[in-house]
């Protein structure tokens, strides 16, 4: 390396290629220490468009933490000046925080929910009456209602991409196609659906099939009350272009996800979806 390399001065960089290199990082390192480095890198990290994007992502060691997530979350939300576009929260979202951010974002585009057990059904519909741009929606093990479904699926006309992934079964044998049913009825515009870990059956599947004319991809990982065959197959792999079967690996999902067989038979839905590292 030579010494104009090692001597390099980075705050001769123009101010345009400073702030998309920091825009690479998460908002809690950005207000945490990126923007006490210098005066320059401050004033970047105030302007609105570094904004657009929030993404809160952390390890869930909300005790351990000398920092408050929300109060965080909130000051970059005031930082956007109205310009988010897609927001990312984790383990610490409440009611009243996306409230907040509903209330201050309406053109937000995607919103991302993992692990927040403290957004309620009424919560997360009240937030849906407010997000009529929303184009994405990831939901991560947070528990959700037909009815909160349905708001949302009435409430966001625009939603082509939908996540409710590694739902907690409500026992071994969990199966329900009530989530199933209410994003047929609802959320015909969707281009892509995930539902690992969903208790769904045939019935409802056919149901999204018949509801969703426009999906491209779906996956139904460890979904194993669905028995793919027949006519229901070929539909399947006649309209969607990537589809993901029940007994497919997860080895790619960006969480671990490991399947618990509790001693029935392969042909029984005594399997669910256990959750590791998460």
């Amino acid at each position: 390396m030579s010494a104009a390399a090692e001597t390099r001065n980075w705050s001769e960089l123009p101010p345009e290629v400073t702030a998309s290199i920091l825009s690479r990082l998460g908002a809690i390192e950005i207000l945490n220490s990126v923007q006490k480095v210098c005066c320059q890198w401050r004033n970047i990290c105030k302007d609105p468009s570094m904004w657009r994007s929030i993404d809160m992502r952390n390890l869930g060691n909300l005790h351990d933490m000398d920092y408050d997530l929300e109060k965080m979350c909130i000051h970059a939300v005031d930082r956007s000046c109205g310009h988010l576009l897609d927001i990312n929260i984790e383990y610490f979202g409440t009611d009243e925080l996306l409230l907040y951010i509903s209330e201050r974002s309406v053109h937000l585009k995607r919103l991302r929910l993992f692990s927040c057990y403290d957004i309620s059904d009424e919560g997360l519909s009240e937030v849906a009456l407010k997000l009529p741009f929303l184009e994405e929606l990831e939901i991560f093990i947070c528990p959700i209602s037909k009815h909160a479904l349905e708001t949302i699926g009435r409430s966001c006309p625009l939603l082509k991409s939908f996540k409710l992934n590694l739902k907690q079964c409500k026992s071994f044998h969990y199966v329900s196609d009530d989530e199933a049913l209410a994003i047929a009825q609802t959320m015909p515009e969707l281009r892509r659906l995930e539902l690992l870990g969903n208790g769904l059956t045939n019935e409802g599947l056919q149901a999204i099939l018949d509801g969703c004319p426009h999906l491209e991809y779906l996956d139904l990982r460890q979904c194993f009350n669905v028995r793919l065959g027949g006519n229901l197959e070929k539909r399947c792999v006649e309209c969607i272009k990537t589809l993901r079967c029940p007994y497919d690996s997860t080895h790619d999902y960006e969480f671990d996800a490991g399947v618990h067989d509790t001693g029935s038979s392969d042909e029984d839905t005594g399997k669910r979806t256990i959750f590791k590292g998460i």
